[in-house]
């Protein structure tokens, strides 16, 4: 996300410049995921045990607590295993099932590659719709350049595709992010949140829950 100003830049620039390398540092694990060719029956296969989360068809679960994976960039699923296995990622329920015990390197990039191509249905939950105007005026303002005018994202970037994502669980991510609480964040993103309310939080991820259903690119 963008939308930060020039004064906010200039403030915080010191700290972004130490903070970027580590929100997308390049380190060997996640490089060798990147550099495996996936294969979708070996992924479909390596994914059983994470359908008990994340349910079949990696749709989530509309509560918040367990995102919607179906139709992600291959880039952002082996970023944020990766991310996780090697500790930059906080996620503990998550680390017994994505460890070194539990999932290959290839694994990771065959369950990638799953995972995308999996078709996105549009019934993901959604919010009240009670402040739609802002949530546009916010997305608009501080999302659309990293993730698209469709919530698309972009893969060469490790943006994650956002339509079709469950309403409380972008809310929860965002206030994690905001508050500093996932440590693997982008920081331009942290940045262009800072200071909004748990109201403009609400009304943006809800924003995102109905954005009409495109695909990740």
């Amino acid at each position: 996300m963008h939308g930060f100003s020039a004064f906010l830049f200039a403030a915080f620039g010191c700290t972004l410049a130490i903070a970027e390398p580590q929100w997308n540092a390049s380190y060997a694990e996640k490089t060798e995921a990147l550099s495996l060719k996936g294969d979708v029956t070996r992924g479909e296969a390596a994914f059983v045990i994470c359908q008990g989360c994340h349910r079949v068809g990696a749709l989530g679960r509309a509560d918040g607590s367990y995102p919607r994976l179906a139709g992600q960039h291959t880039s952002v699923l082996i970023k944020q295993l990766t991310d996780v296995r090697s500790g930059r990622r906080s996620n503990a329920k998550m680390l017994p099932f994505a460890d070194h015990s539990a999932l290959s390197v290839q694994d990771i990039a065959d369950i990638a590659a799953f995972l995308q191509q999996l078709p996105v249905p549009a019934d993901q939950g959604q919010g009240s719709g009670g402040d739609l105007a802002l949530g546009f005026k916010l997305y608009a303002k501080d999302c659309v350049t990293c993730h698209g005018e469709r919530g698309e994202g972009k893969a060469d970037q490790f943006y994650p595709r956002l339509s079709g994502q469950h309403y409380r669980y972008l809310l929860r991510e965002n206030q994690l992010i905001r508050d500093g609480g996932r440590r693997n964040a982008n920081p331009k993103m942290a940045d262009a949140i800072r200071h909004y309310s748990d109201e403009d939080l609400a009304a943006v991820a809800d924003y995102i829950s109905r954005l009409p259903l495109a695909p990740a690119r």
